[in-house]
């Protein structure tokens, strides 16, 4: 499924999310799971959203980054973030899906067990992340929580995630 495909989900939430560095932001956010949890990234994100297919193996690469793939002659690094995010589980199957972003203008991809839909959430459904010890649990990728009727949405900085030291997918941080 292309990027250009995936507004055609579109609906409308009362979901709310708040940014640690910005405050409350409304916005249109993808929604995936992982395990049973629902996550919402930035729409402005994804560049396309593509099944999954094994990629090359790098060697000495953190479980979490599976490897490498050639997208239209661009070499793009896959992170499973069922992994990288701690699931019990991350099965491949017909589901499976990696989500192609655009970070910081490199591309890398995501795999998630399944997209949802993309959601219009405005400041109002949107309510802080939570606090939490920062020794045992880092929350610093989780902008906010959004409820959308019996749906609750952890939505997350992909972009901050992906750039991280950690992960080691792109040179330290710079000014933007």
């Amino acid at each position: 499924m292309e990027a250009s495909n995936v507004p055609a989900l579109r609906q409308t939430g009362a979901v709310t999310t708040t940014n640690k560095t910005h405050g409350p932001a409304s916005g249109e956010y993808l929604t995936f799971r992982l395990g049973s949890e629902e996550y919402g990234i930035d729409i402005l994100k994804v560049q396309e959203i593509r099944s999954y297919e094994p990629p090359t193996r790098i060697a000495n690469a953190p479980d979490f980054i599976k490897g490498v793939v050639n997208l239209r002659g661009v070499i793009v690094p896959i992170v499973d973030l069922r992994l990288k995010l701690n699931c019990p589980t991350a099965e491949y199957n017909s589901f499976t899906v990696v989500i192609v972003l655009n970070v910081r203008n490199r591309v890398v991809g995501a795999v998630v067990d399944s997209v949802s839909d993309v959601l219009e959430l405005n400041r109002d459904a949107i309510k802080p992340a939570p606090e939490l010890n920062a020794a045992s649990v880092d929350t610093s990728f989780i902008t906010g929580i959004g409820s959308v009727a019996e749906r609750m949405l952890i939505l997350m900085d992909i972009e901050g995630l992906m750039s991280s030291a950690e992960m080691g997918l792109m040179e330290a941080a710079v000014a933007a």
